[in-house]
C-alpha cells in the first residue's frame, strides 16, 4: 500500500496505550490497509525486523515481526502479523541484550526481557483466525518489544541504567 513516516519520540502517540483494533467485517479494510502499509514501511528499512501501528501513527493493536535470515534467529515462525495481541505467559528466566528502534534512531540500549514467551493473536495473515505461538530468544524479544509499543511503551521504559545501559547507535557505513 505504502511506506509511512516513522514517529520518533518524543511524538505522544508512541506513548498512548493503542485501542484495540477492530475486525469485523465492515472493518477489514481499513485493518488491512494498516497491516500492508506497516510491511511495506518496515520492508523499506534494512535491518528493521518489526514495526508497531503507533510508530506509523495509528493507535491500534497490530504489529508485525520477522526475524527470517537475520543473525540472532536461532528459531523462528517467519513473517508475524500480529492482531490484537497478548502476552499469556512469561518464563521466568530473563536475559538481557542490546536493542534498538526505529522510533529512537540514535540510541540503543541494554534491556531486560523474559527469554521465553506465550503469545495470543488474532492472525493477520489467515483471516484474523485466533492463533497462540510459544517464542524464544531473539524472536520472543523482538515481539515483545512491539507489544511494548501497543502499550505505549519504549525500550527507554525498561532500561535499569540510563548512564550504564544507555549508548549511542553505532553508524557502519
Amino acid at each position: 500500500m505504502a511506506t509511512r513516516e516513522v514517529l520518533t519520540y518524543p511524538d505522544p502517540i508512541l506513548k498512548t496505550v493503542c485501542s484495540p483494533a477492530q475486525t469485523g467485517p465492515a472493518d477489514r479494510e481499513e485493518t488491512g490497509r494498516v497491516i500492508a502499509d506497516l510491511l511495506d514501511t518496515m520492508n523499506a528499512f534494512d535491518h528493521c525486523v518489526g514495526l508497531a501501528a503507533p510508530q506509523i501513527g495509528e493507535p491500534v493493536r497490530i504489529a508485525v515481526v520477522d526475524i527470517t535470515g537475520h543473525p540472532k534467529a536461532k528459531e523462528e515462525h517467519g513473517l508475524m502479523v500480529l492482531v490484537n495481541p497478548r502476552v499469556v505467559h512469561r518464563s521466568e528466566g530473563t536475559k538481557v541484550s542490546r536493542e534498538g528502534c526505529l522510533s529512537l534512531p540514535d540510541l540503543t540500549a541494554n534491556v531486560r526481557r523474559p527469554r521465553k514467551a506465550t503469545v495470543e493473536f488474532q492472525d493477520g495473515q489467515r483471516d484474523l483466525d485466533m492463533n497462540q505461538v510459544q517464542l524464544a530468544g531473539f524472536e520472543a524479544r523482538c515481539v515483545l518489544h512491539e507489544i511494548d509499543h501497543l502499550d505505549g511503551i519504549l525500550f527507554l521504559d525498561r532500561v535499569a541504567s540510563i548512564t550504564d545501559d544507555l549508548f549511542r547507535r553505532q553508524n557502519y557505513s
